[in-house]
């Protein structure tokens, strides 16, 4: 069996498309030896989601497409040329973890879209109508769509797209790198992860600074309000890619009173979360209408406590396991950082809860419910 995964619409890896698509590729390939995968786009990924643990296993592979990089031409190669080229590589089904961005609009072989992000965000987003018709056309033709949570799928549904079949799938966390570590750098004050070394104690917000929904001036204008009320020595670390929204964050960063102790690092690699996760005293996720909020997992995981927005799938995602703001009021959020910051019980609840639900969050159960949507449209051909 030979089943193909679409890379085009993951951001080269450098975004939690991306990160999702490369925990994926591990797992599948580690848990399906007798299944073939075959990962097809750009040539500059061939290396992207292959990791030295799974360039090891010989059913994950990678067939370069060459076309130019951009929207436009990813889209008329997809509505013009992906079928041959699916009949072409003898796909038994092809998987699209971009689905909300880039999709064919009809299909030769068996389809199964996943959708990470807020297809009405992305609809508002884009002024291509060629791109939201093909994106409609394609996940209400595929033979199923899986959303990364209950608050995707009921936006799926009210974005006007009418969808064969739709599937819940959460996704997973990386236990294996995400865990706490007990009496981390209580030698030292500084978390050392090169090229940084960030001194403690710190509040920690990951998210690519690219639209204003992500709350990073608010989160900045709240910090700057917890730092003049309590006079505390926490610092502010903003990691995330450059975006279209940086200059106003960095504007902020730049004019608040707290400015000396904002830390805005830009891409951060992956890897490097789960040290930079366990170095901080509590994670801040402020975005607003948020599909999947995998970061607020992977704090949760390493054992420091979580406030974020109360909008989008973060209170599904969450559970009870952190303390919720509104993420357009600033007083609110100041609040939530001054509480976690002194209130050593509050603290101390949400680790434990937060590190119990984060077990239900695993690759092996993403990968294998994936895989059983693939294999029952597959049956159904």
């Amino acid at each position: 069996m030979k089943i193909g995964i679409d890379t085009f619409g993951c951001d080269h890896g450098r975004s939690g498309l991306g990160s999702y698509l490369i925990s994926m590729c591990r797992q599948l390939s580690i848990d399906y030896q007798d299944i073939q995968f075959e990962l097809f786009g750009s040539e500059i990924d061939r290396y992207t989601y292959v990791s030295p643990e799974t360039e090891k296993n010989p059913n994950l592979t990678f067939k370069s497409v060459n076309i130019l990089e951009g929207v436009t031409p990813e889209l008329l190669w997809h509505k013009f040329q992906f079928n041959s080229f699916a009949k072409k590589q003898k796909y038994d089904a092809v998987i699209f973890p971009a689905g909300a961005r880039i999709i064919p609009s009809n299909f030769s072989v068996p389809s199964v879209a996943i959708i990470s992000d807020m297809v009405s965000s992305v609809f508002d987003k884009t002024k291509n109508a060629f791109l939201r018709r093909q994106i409609v056309k394609g996940l209400s033709r595929a033979d199923c769509v899986i959303a990364a949570s209950d608050f995707i799928r009921n936006d799926l549904l009210s974005s006007g797209i009418t969808p064969n079949r739709v599937e819940v799938v959460h996704n997973g966390i990386d236990h294996s790198i995400f865990y706490p570590q007990e009496n981390l750098g209580i030698e030292n004050d500084v978390v050392d992860i090169k090229p940084f070394a960030i001194k403690k104690p710190y509040i920690i917000y990951a998210s690519r600074m690219q639209r204003e929904e992500k709350k990073h001036v608010e989160l900045i204008k709240a910090f700057t309000l917890f730092k003049e009320r309590t006079g505390l020595p926490h610092r502010l670390v903003i990691s995330g890619s450059e975006g279209p929204y940086s200059d106003f964050v960095h504007r902020a960063a730049f004019t608040s009173s707290a400015a000396s102790d904002i830390f805005i690092t830009g891409y951060f690699p992956h890897e490097g979360f789960p040290e930079l996760y366990r170095g901080a005293e509590i994670c801040a996720f402020p975005s607003m209408n948020e599909g999947v909020g995998l970061p607020v997992l992977e704090a949760m995981a390493t054992g420091i406590p979580v406030t974020c927005s109360s909008s989008g799938a973060l209170k599904e995602i969450a559970g009870n396991n952190a303390l919720f703001f509104d993420s357009n009021n600033v007083e609110e959020i100041s609040y939530c950082l001054e509480r976690l910051a002194v209130d050593s019980e509050l603290r101390a609840k949400l680790v434990a809860s937060g590190l119990e639900w984060t077990k239900n969050f695993k690759w092996e159960k993403t990968a294998a419910k994936t895989m059983e949507v693939v294999l029952s449209v597959i049956k159904k051909q």
